[in-house]
């Protein structure tokens, strides 16, 4: 841990510790709220950040007083020799936490190589448990090895291991109850996220958007988890649970339980720019001409953290939240 004095602060006394790292901007799936359907988006940042460069710039990142590390693409699991790269975040001096992202589809038969290389848990997208309506949502017929990577990240001791869902109005919506049934007799811990009007989803959310109060009437008696009994992780969601259940339900809501006022992250995109925030995408700052230039990078650094404004402005039509999800590692 740095001095006090290193560690990075922004303007409103956030401490700043937990990085979102995207390892790529493609996907394997097209999903509505994330990205359009047609293909991969062109990048439009120049080509990947190598391991090298991604390395060099954490342990610059770790210097300053980040420890937490989530993996995000993207789909991450779509990046070559991924494992080689976690093994390496792992072993890093002040990484006190490696987690990461993924859709699932790619986890059958590489989470225990993961688990190997240092991984600690893993968060997996899941919006549907129904096939058909999988395939229409996320555009694949998927949903078997995605179930069956939830189950072998569970067999080989990621922990904890969390379930993402969006929660669409007519799309999957009706499927909460669904969802908190999982973690009855399983130590899954399924997390319901507000749909956010980001990129070209902004027209998409206003329509299927359900409030966290309105998910929480859906699924009925729930008993708020303590501090001490909610999963392991330093995101925004407020955990409960069903009575007698060993697994929880956390609800995420940028929109309607805003949660600025503790956020404590940067985001650093597939192309090396550092973000302040999801939603203003447009305040970021180009590391990778920085590499080998520790002052000169560690103060673009501490620029773009006192850019961090005091709340997100998804509420206001803006251009800087037209950047596609998967390009900013959602």
């Amino acid at each position: 841990m740095p001095p006090s004095s290193e560690r990075l602060c922004d303007r409103f006394g956030r401490v700043i510790d937990y990085l979102r790292l995207s390892v790529t901007d493609q996907c394997n799936l097209c999903c509505p709220y994330c990205r359009p359907a047609g293909g991969h988006p062109s990048r439009a940042e120049g080509p990947l950040l190598t391991d090298d460069e991604i390395v060099g710039l954490l342990q610059e990142l770790v210097a300053l007083g980040i420890g937490r590390v989530r993996i995000t693409g993207g789909e991450p699991l779509l990046r070559p020799r991924l494992p080689d790269l976690v093994a390496r975040i792992a072993a890093m001096d002040g990484v006190r936490d490696l987690s990461l992202t993924t859709n699932g589809i790619l986890l059958p038969g590489r989470a225990a190589e993961l688990r190997r290389a240092g991984l600690q848990r893993i968060n997996i997208s899941l919006d549907t448990l129904q096939r058909e309506r999988f395939r229409k949502i996320s555009g694949q017929d998927a949903l078997t090895r995605v179930l069956a990577g939830v189950q072998e990240a569970l067999t080989v001791g990621l922990s904890p291991v969390k379930l993402n869902v969006v929660v669409m109005r007519g799309l999957n919506d009706d499927e909460l109850p669904h969802f908190a049934r999982l973690t009855q007799g399983s130590p899954i811990h399924v997390r319901f996220i507000e749909l956010m009007p980001i990129g070209e989803a902004r027209s998409f959310s206003g329509e299927r958007h359900v409030s966290i109060a309105e998910m929480k009437r859906r699924i009925g008696s729930l008993e708020k988890v303590s501090d001490a009994d909610r999963p392991t992780g330093w995101g925004p969601a407020v955990y409960f649970r069903k009575p007698g259940a060993l697994g929880t339900l956390g609800f995420i809501g940028a929109m309607t339980d805003r949660f600025c006022h503790s956020c404590n992250r940067l985001r650093l995109t597939s192309g090396g720019t550092l973000l302040s925030c999801l939603a203003q995408s447009g305040q970021g700052m180009d590391l990778r001409p920085l590499l080998g230039h520790r002052r000169s990078l560690r103060a673009a650094v501490r620029q773009v953290v006192l850019t961090k404004g005091e709340g997100h402005r998804m509420h206001q039509p803006s251009g800087e939240l037209q950047r596609r999800m998967c390009s900013v590692g959602g």
